[in-house]
């Protein structure tokens, strides 16, 4: 398990890259010119990076109850979902924290390319939510 401080290390990391990838390319692309951009660009930065992976969604019981698909996985403790959208919707801002709570991970980023300015929004959940 990693320290708070590596996972904000690793948040930077997403952060800086997607910014870097954002100024190069400019919004307007599909989701997935960017994904395979950040995936070009993370595999060199990030330890135990996986894109298009897999996760078991558990009930509250622990019940395996399906796979989510997840854009990219970070040292299996940091999960970023990218979008492409001129503005994040509500289903979309739901997503990312439905996700963490059925992987029963801690911290995760949101990403948006679509618009003018690049959107990162950082979530965390805890056992005390």
């Amino acid at each position: 398990m990693k320290t708070q401080t590596e996972i904000f290390q690793l948040c930077d990391i997403v952060r800086e890259t997607s910014f870097a990838l954002q100024c190069y390319l400019r919004h307007g692309h599909l989701e997935k010119v960017y994904e395979n951009g950040l995936v070009h660009r993370l595999v060199r930065q990030a330890p135990r990076f996986c894109s298009n992976t897999g996760c078991r969604c558990l009930t509250k019981t622990a019940h395996r109850s399906a796979t989510i698909s997840l854009t990219f996985w970070l040292g299996g403790e940091l999960v970023v979902e990218l979008k492409a959208c001129k503005a994040l919707t509500d289903e979309y801002v739901a997503q990312l924290p439905g996700y963490l709570r059925g992987c029963r991970i801690e911290h995760g980023l949101l990403v948006n390319f679509g618009s003018r300015k690049l959107e990162v929004r950082k979530y965390v959940l805890s056992e005390a939510i």
